[in-house]
C-alpha cells in the first residue's frame, strides 16, 4: 500500500487546522482550496496579494501551482480544477484571467474545471482554488 504525504511548501504558512495544504498518495495529488496570500512571511499573519480578483486569482494559481511541484506535478499532471468565486459578477472576468495564464503556461490540454460562487471565504477573500492531479 502507498504511504499518504501531506505536502507545504515553504511559500506556505501551516494551516489553522488539522489539514494539509495538499496530499499525495501514489500517483495522486489533491492540492486543497488554496487562496490568494502572498508567501508566508515568518512571525506575520497571512496577506492577501492585493484587493482585486485579478492579484487574487494570480496569487491563488501561483500557490496552487507551488503545491502541485512539490508533489513533483505540473499544471500538464491536473485532471480537474474547482475555483469558486465570492461573487457571480466575478465570473467573466475570472474566465479572462485564467484563460490568459494557462495561456501563459503553455497547458497542452485543459483540465476539467467547475466554477462556482461561495460565501464562505474569510473577509476580503475573493476566490479559491483547489486542484487534482494524477503524476504519470
Amino acid at each position: 500500500m502507498t504511504e499518504k504525504t501531506a505536502l507545504t511548501p515553504a511559500t506556505h504558512t501551516t494551516p489553522p487546522a488539522r489539514f494539509s495544504h495538499g496530499v499525495k498518495k501514489g500517483n495522486i495529488l489533491q492540492v486543497a482550496g488554496q487562496v490568494g496570500f502572498l508567501p508566508a512571511v515568518e512571525g506575520q499573519a497571512p496577506t492577501p496579494a492585493g484587493p482585486s480578483l485579478r492579484e487574487q486569482t494570480l496569487q491563488t494559481l501561483a500557490n496552487v501551482k507551488a503545491i502541485l511541484e512539490e508533489g513533483g506535478a505540473s499544471w500538464d499532471d491536473a485532471m480537474m480544477i474547482r475555483v469558486y468565486l465570492t461573487d457571480v459578477a466575478h465570473f467573466a472576468e475570472m474566465n479572462e484571467i485564467y484563460n490568459a495564464y494557462f495561456e501563459e503556461q503553455g497547458l497542452k490540454e485543459a483540465p476539467a474545471a467547475r466554477t462556482t460562487v461561495y460565501v464562505g471565504l474569510p473577509k476580503g477573500l475573493l476566490i479559491e482554488i483547489d486542484a487534482l492531479a494524477v503524476l504519470s
